[in-house]
């Protein structure tokens, strides 16, 4: 499936090739700082199909629990992270599903890092809802 994306304000754009099957929630607590809520949702995309169509995004390198160092990049203007890569030759690049213009068709099909899950994120079906703030 091809995907367009952008930062918050558009000064990062991008696009890229997306198998959709491959879409993941990420309970991590680096994740979890990193969206600044309970999880984040994304897609990897190969290097080949990835190209930035504008801006020139600030990275952030962050070490994993693992030892793995990931370039964490955002827009240096509004803030929005926009993706995640190797820091040299990156075989992917993984978009955050939110940024994305096709995220309506990109439902997660798998959970990973379960063990840090915020317990009251499971089901919030039954919260009051509003159409609008």
């Amino acid at each position: 499936m091809d995907v367009t994306g952008r930062c918050h304000c558009g000064v990062i754009a991008y696009r890229g090739t997306a198998d959709p099957e491959k879409v993941s929630i990420c309970h991590c607590t680096d994740c979890q700082a990193l969206t600044g809520s309970a999880y984040r949702v994304s897609v990897p995309v190969s290097a080949q199909s990835f190209k930035l169509l504008s801006g020139q995004p600030k990275v952030y390198i962050k070490t994993a629990e693992s030892g793995t160092k990931r370039a964490h990049s955002f827009c240096p203007n509004c803030g929005t992270p926009v993706f995640a890569s190797a820091i040299e030759n990156p075989l992917t690049y993984t978009l955050r599903v939110g940024n994305l213009d096709q995220r309506a068709s990109l439902p997660p099909r798998r959970r990973i890092w379960c063990k840090s899950t915020m317990p009251w994120s499971e089901n919030i079906a039954g919260l009051p809802q509003t159409a609008k703030q």
